[in-house]
């Protein structure tokens, strides 16, 4: 392309599997938000082999894909602009590798099936568990690949782009278990839950009790469990602070002045971390992080508890 931008491959090219000039230089035409083609669609694939983004890619430059950028340049400690420039792109590049023709057109072949309908044992146990988590699958944990399993992970493979077999290939296993967290025996085994312990500083008052152990967040009025969040924190980089706050502010549609994306719900609690609502949670899991921020994946859990939280009341962070 003119101006020195990163230039796409012919078709043919492409579907030969041969990686675009794009993937091996820098470009001198920086990428930004709006901009699209097919540079993007590199960018993307290589910021999700970091965990900065789904594996879907789109070739638009959009919200997802900056705030990619944002926390990859943080945690490089590079000018944190949601802009791609030359040293972004050379620090991006040589993190990860070029992006496969598969990768770079959405184009999946089902994998040989690792779990299958007739299939037995604690594999299969672990893989309702997962799928309950995500409301995929419902009524008791059984070790038994039945039909109800057949379509709890079909309709999983369909909701992400995934060859629906019915059957659990290494893809569908492995981006399960992206977006859940290890199964407790609990889970596992259908015990009526007791759940982890509270934090003494959580029995008393109003408190949004955040466990960094089980990654969980529980609303606690006077000791009692009224509602229970999976929630994901920040990383090594960007760690959620621990400890004892209050919530001094709360903003139902709030935006990131610092990293621009929309922070839906936000209770904010340590200078610039909040517990808020995260689309990205939501759609990838555990396959990231936040900057700080104690993510919720429950839109409609956490629009409840932002109706029920005042000002003033406690936030505890802590591990079990």
């Amino acid at each position: 392309m003119a101006g020195g931008q990163l230039s796409a491959t012919s078709p043919a090219s492409a579907a030969a599997g041969a990686a675009p000039a794009a993937v091996k230089q820098a470009s001198s035409t920086p990428l930004r938000l709006g901009d699209t083609g097919w540079k993007v669609r590199v960018l993307q694939s290589r910021l999700h082999q970091l965990g900065l983004h789904s594996e879907i890619v789109t070739s638009r430059f959009d919200a997802e894909t900056r705030s990619g950028v944002r926390t990859f340049q943080a945690r490089r400690k590079l000018d944190v602009t949601g802009v791609v420039d030359r040293s972004t792109w050379r620090r991006l590049v040589k993190a990860t590798t070029a992006p496969t023709h598969e990768a770079l057109h959405n184009v999946y072949e089902p994998g040989p099936a690792i779990l299958r309908a007739g299939d037995r044992g604690l594999a299969v146990r672990r893989l309702q568990a997962r799928l309950k988590q995500l409301k995929w699958y419902s009524g008791n944990v059984t070790a038994v690949f039945d039909a109800r399993t057949v379509k709890a992970v079909s309709g999983f493979q369909a909701r992400r782009r995934i060859p629906v077999t019915g059957e659990a290939d290494r893809r569908t296993l492995d981006r399960l278990a992206a977006m859940t967290r290890r199964p407790t025996k609990v889970e596992l085994f259908n015990i009526e839950p007791a759940g982890p312990s509270l934090d003494r500083r959580c029995l008393t008052g109003r408190a949004m009790c955040v466990d960094k152990t089980s990654r969980s967040l529980r609303w606690v009025v006077d000791g009692r469990v009224l509602s229970d969040f999976d929630v994901r924190f920040g990383s090594d980089e960007l760690p959620t602070r621990e400890g004892a706050f209050t919530v001094f502010r709360k903003s139902r549609d709030h935006v990131s002045s610092l990293y621009n994306t929309p922070m839906p719900f936000a209770m904010f609690f340590s200078g610039g971390q909040a517990v808020h609502y995260s689309p990205d949670f939501a759609a990838t899991g555990y396959n990231g992080a936040s900057h700080g921020c104690v993510n919720v994946r429950d839109y409609a859990g956490i629009r409840r508890l932002f109706d029920r939280v005042r000002l003033g009341d406690k936030v505890i962070v802590y591990r079990s």
